[in-house]
């Protein structure tokens, strides 16, 4: 990314001389030390596998999305791993729009090796069928403003989307246990036909100052600990929904029973007897 920097970059000769000689004095032109980082935000979208990420003036997107595909020959119990990077013109006046320019590339490249060095992703987990379907993962990563260190700035929001997402549940049945079904990645208030073809259930209680009172779980399959957080978060939202609703009928049912006593009971007034 040097040769993309170099050309954004027309600085004079005194400009250059002037950082280079704060940084001897382990001083910055911003006014931060040698190992200080600027200021680093980390937002979610609504959806699942989405982060913004902003580290400075660098302003960073990322999505995460997955599709079932065959897998390689070679790695026919494996998922994949794809990087994308998309570097808009508003971000940088060298950026240009069509084909990913070398940049681009670059950045997708050093991700793409971190993710997978580090095990970020267990490819193995995302078999499906072997030899037939796996998951295919993607992570897009939006450059929206270039302040500087892309790397970082994109490394984080490829993670933190990551972190976030889950991809959909399947199973195999049929006759030869080979028909694929593919489930949503949540279910809330199943109808009969749903709970037909459901592994497992959780139920949680949750009072209305959101404590959770109890928590029981049926059938055979293992939810992760981040699952049941966030189911509990939902169902935390779901009690509270729901309770607002018990109370408004209540009170419904409450007025609507003291006008029946009114009307049971007519006033002293009208049942008056004449002397």
């Amino acid at each position: 990314m040097e040769q993309r920097l170099a050309n954004s970059w027309n600085m004079t000769l005194n400009e250059k001389n002037f950082i280079e000689t704060a940084l001897l004095s382990d001083l910055r032109i911003d006014g931060r030390r040698p190992f200080d980082y600027r200021r680093l935000t980390i937002k979610f979208g609504r959806e699942d596998g989405s982060s913004e990420v902003q580290l400075g003036q660098t302003h960073v997107m990322g999505f995460v999305t997955a599709q079932l595909v065959q897998p390689y020959k070679d790695r026919p119990n494996e998922g994949s791993l794809a990087i994308f990077t998309e570097f808009s013109p508003m971000a940088d006046p060298s950026f240009e729009t069509g084909r990913p320019g070398e940049s681009a590339v670059e950045l997708g490249r050093i991700i793409d090796r971190g993710l997978r060095e580090s095990r970020a992703i267990d490819t193995e987990s995302l078999c499906v069928l072997a030899g037939k379907l796996v998951w295919s993962i993607r992570i897009d990563l939006h450059i929206l403003d270039n302040g500087g260190n892309l790397v970082d700035a994109a490394n984080v929001a490829a993670l933190a989307a990551l972190l976030t997402f889950k991809r959909p549940e399947c199973s195999l049945g049929g006759e030869d246990g080979q028909e694929l079904t593919v489930h949503p990645p949540e279910v809330i208030d199943p109808t009969h036909a749903e709970e037909t073809i459901m592994k497992g259930r959780m139920t949680a209680t949750i009072n209305t100052n959101g404590d959770i009172c109890a928590i029981q779980k049926g059938g055979g399959v293992g939810v992760m600990h981040s699952v049941v957080m966030q189911c509990l978060r939902v169902a935390s939202v779901k009690a509270a929904d729901i309770t607002t609703k018990i109370k408004e009928a209540v009170e419904s049912y409450n007025t609507e029973r003291a006008y029946r006593k009114v009307k049971r009971h007519p006033s002293a007034a009208g049942h008056q007897t004449e002397r």
